[in-house]
């Protein structure tokens, strides 16, 4: 278990009221809940902010300019204008290692504990101390009374340490460290209470077209399935807009955020092939899906990350898959608080995805 100094878990739900920050390749996002109507379960968007980070300040999910990742989320936590220090970070899957183990059923905490750990010492190719590791019971679809699965995650220390350092030099207090595809799959599950038929026997793939990387997960009956990373995301274009139009890549970054200061051969010469391209790896990922697993259908694809919102794209993406793509609002069943302005949210919405799934840490879902 994590070690009490650091006051981290993978898995604790129970947690003073906290803001959920995502640690991006290109930005910090923010997202603070609060709990609008407990009977029905509805949540209200109170604030979010997304703050911009300095050019290789995270390398391969990891901070290399600690100074430059803990200057953006102070800088959004300021503008978000909230007074909630604790926060939920979250680790990309990359650097986060986990397994499922049977164990007999019933035992105390304490055995659980040191059985898990006997366990989990098979499987991290790391010493012990080396290490922050948790684990969760899961719910059980067997009809074995006597067994119960548990899911073990564990990373190395200081790559959980550098996220809290981070949080720390920026004035806030980590108290929830989480894996990225788990606080998005929770965001997720939002989404899927509310799609207009049964979820049930459905296979959906969630999509998420980072910065430098799109990674695939993919849900059944609510249970993820099968999750892959492909390196291609939205740098590519920021990359193409640079050499096209001779900007420095600060200056093709904002005029991607803003398309329309570009020339009028924008769309025909950049964006639609780089939404070509995007469709392929898109396709590559299902094709893998498909080839590594038994399933032989993918239902819906949904769409998260900052190139969700590019015009068209849903419809590229359906094209070539022939797929059903849409994109993801975790918002979308939320109230507002009335700082928000929800045409902007919508926009931003995409990008949320994880960050959400980190606020809703700080509510106990039973």
């Amino acid at each position: 278990m994590f070690k009490e100094n650091l006051n981290l878990e993978f898995f604790r739900l129970k947690t003073p009221p906290l803001i959920g920050v995502d640690i991006s390749a290109s930005s910090v996002k923010m997202v603070e809940l609060s709990i609008a109507d407990k009977a029905k379960n509805i949540y209200r968007v109170e604030r979010y902010a997304i703050e911009p980070l300095q050019a290789g300040a995270m390398q391969d999910g990891g901070i290399d300019n600690l100074e430059a990742v803990s200057e953006s989320i102070e800088r959004g936590w300021r503008r978000m204008g909230t007074k909630i220090k604790n926060v939920a970070l979250a680790l990309p899957a990359a650097e986060v290692i986990t397994k499922k183990i049977i164990v007999p059923a019933g035992q105390r905490e304490e055995d659980l504990a040191f059985q898990v750990e006997n366990e989990a010492s098979q499987y991290i190719p790391f010493a012990m101390d080396e290490v922050n590791m948790d684990f969760q019971e899961l719910e059980s679809s067997s009809e074995n009374s006597e067994e119960v699965e548990v899911l073990i995650a564990a990373s190395r220390k200081d790559k959980v340490e550098d996220r809290v350092a981070a949080a720390l030099s920026a004035g806030l207090k980590a108290v929830i460290m989480d894996v990225e595809p788990y606080a998005s799959q929770a965001a997720f599950e939002l989404i899927e209470k509310h799609l207009p038929e049964s979820s049930t026997d459905k296979v959906f793939a969630l999509i998420d077209i980072g910065a430098t990387t799109m990674s695939l997960n993919v849900f059944h009956n609510g249970q993820s399935v099968y999750m892959r990373d492909q390196p291609f995301g939205g740098d590519q274009l920021t990359k193409e807009i640079q050499n096209q139009f001779d900007l420095s890549l600060e200056e093709a970054e904002a005029a991607k955020r803003s398309s329309g200061e570009l020339p009028e051969n924008y769309n025909k010469d950049v964006l639609q092939p780089f939404c070509e391209t995007l469709s392929i790896e898109v396709m590559r990922a299902v094709q893998f899906f498909f080839t590594s697993t038994r399933y032989t259908e993918i239902n819906t694809i949904f769409l998260a990350g900052g190139c969700a919102v590019i015009p068209g794209l849903n419809e590229i993406i359906a094209s070539r898959t022939q797929i059903s793509t849409l994109t993801v609002n975790p918002f979308s069943s939320m109230e507002l608080s009335s700082r928000i302005i929800s045409k902007q949210l919508n926009i931003d919405a995409p990008s949320l995805l994880i960050a959400c799934g980190l606020a809703m840490r700080g509510f106990d879902p039973a």
